[in-house]
């Protein structure tokens, strides 16, 4: 990439008109806000991503944390112990709290900045880099979910467990998830439109249809965060404020070709740098951090394609089995819809891990082991290491097996065909130009 695509040449002029005073206030507070939220959520990790290596984020460690948990218990009376990692949610009540203290601590520092710093005319200089640095940020969010659509990995096509599991046990997420899964095509477009987002971005002279781009791809993202109960509202409507400062320089010109028809007049000039050198070397440096978000995030993603993803390994037993006779200690149990004890279905999917379908539509899941060479099976119990069940498998069919053996103290004989999961109608519809009527069913 070269210098002129990283970064304009034109310098701020320094006799550029003074800024108003709510602009240097409101400046300020932007600047100590949405810089603490880059440098303490998952944006910084991000930014410097590193592959196999899990990097949490800066406010969940010690002494980040401690004002936060702080807050919760004083200020908000919070009785209960905070989570802060391994939840996967970004609408814990940690992260509500931490926008709490990052509000204030913004408050606070703009409104000393502002009285320290009174006869200040504008930060024309500081918002280039402010700018640049938004940039880097919002585009490294736009590239990780792009590569995770493209290569179909955040919303996987629905697992076996997933297809036979009654509709209205569903939450709205599970429902989303599966429902953008099935349609692997619709997941690639949207992927698509933040890559095409993120692309933007790290030329200065597309970074206002970048903006643009990304302001309507996170909308849409809040949007169905909001109905569908998704637990990254809030972090989606920070993608949403940075896309907007992202555009707020050239709002009057958006202005004037959207709403006033007028000419839109030359850009403003953001670069931060003053001299031809600097700006060769920030256009290296740029090109270099550019280049690894973007091989790291497609590397990732395909590995992850291959580890848990459409190209991972599947279980030996792979299928949707369906008891037709389930024998306990000599005893033949009849489906009755209020026996749980009695199992519908076997599930076979992952490699080590198997479920069992109940007559009430609940799940119970199993770590595996399954031996091919010696037709045989192990469930463990999770929790509970002297606890296993063994059962022989003989494979009268491709599409029947028997199961013989011993599970909490009854001897267990099962009778199973396999369910053509391909004949499911939301896999076998396919795609049709011409209807006649609508197949909505």
């Amino acid at each position: 990439m070269s210098a002129q695509a990283q970064i304009e040449p034109a310098l701020v002029s320094p006799s550029a008109p003074p800024w108003s005073l709510p602009r240097r206030i409101a400046f300020r507070f932007g600047v100590v806000y949405f810089g603490l939220y880059c440098v303490l959520t998952q944006i910084l990790p991000l930014i410097l991503f590193l592959p196999k290596v899990d990097v949490p984020d800066l406010a969940t460690l010690w002494p980040a944390r401690l004002p936060v948990l702080w807050t919760a218990q004083h200020i908000f009376r919070v009785k209960t112990e905070l989570i802060y990692s391994g939840s996967g949610s970004g609408d814990k009540t940690f992260d509500w709290v931490l926008v709490f203290c990052l509000l204030v601590i913004a408050t606070i520092a703009a409104t000393l900045w502002s009285a320290l710093d009174r006869k200040r005319s504008g930060y024309p200089v500081l918002a280039g880099w402010a700018h640049l640095l938004l940039r880097i940020a919002v585009a490294s969010q736009m590239l990780l979910y792009a590569f995770v659509k493209i290569v179909p990995l955040q919303m996987q096509f629905p697992n076996l467990s997933r297809q036979v599991e009654m509709f209205g046990n569903q939450s709205p997420m599970g429902i989303l998830w599966a429902s953008v899964g099935a349609s692997p095509g619709y997941e690639i477009f949207a992927g698509c439109a933040e890559l095409l987002g993120g692309l933007l971005l790290i030329f200065p002279r597309t970074v206002t249809p970048g903006a643009l781009i990304c302001l309507a791809d996170m909308t849409e993202i809040f949007v169905l965060n909001m109905t569908y109960d998704v637990p990254v509202k809030l972090f989606s409507f920070h993608l949403i404020l940075m896309s907007l400062l992202l555009l707020a320089p050239d709002a009057r010109r958006l202005a004037n070709v959207f709403v006033l028809n007028r000419p839109a007049g030359p850009a403003p000039s953001l670069a931060p740098f003053a001299s031809r050198r600097a700006r060769r070397i920030a256009a290296a440096v740029l090109a270099f951090l550019w280049l690894w978000m973007i091989g790291n995030n497609a590397f990732s993603a395909w590995t992850s394609w291959h580890t848990r993803g459409g190209g991972r390994a599947k279980s030996a037993l792979y299928g949707i089995w369906d008891i037709d006779e389930f024998i306990r200690d000599g005893q033949i149990q009849q489906p009755l819809l209020t026996d749980n004890s009695r199992w519908r279905r076997a599930i076979f999917d992952f490699p080590q891990f198997m479920q069992f379908q109940k007559m009430d539509e609940s799940f119970t899941g199993f770590p595996v082991s399954i031996d091919t060479g010696k037709s045989t099976l192990t469930l463990k119990k999770p929790g509970d290491k002297n606890w296993a069940a063994k059962f022989v498998f003989t494979r009268t069919a491709p599409d029947r097996i028997t199961l013989q053996g011993a599970m909490d103290g009854h001897q267990l004989t099962l009778q199973l065909h396999r369910v053509d999961e391909t004949a499911f109608l939301f896999s076998s519809r396919g795609f049709h130009w011409v209807q006649e009527y609508p197949f909505n069913r």
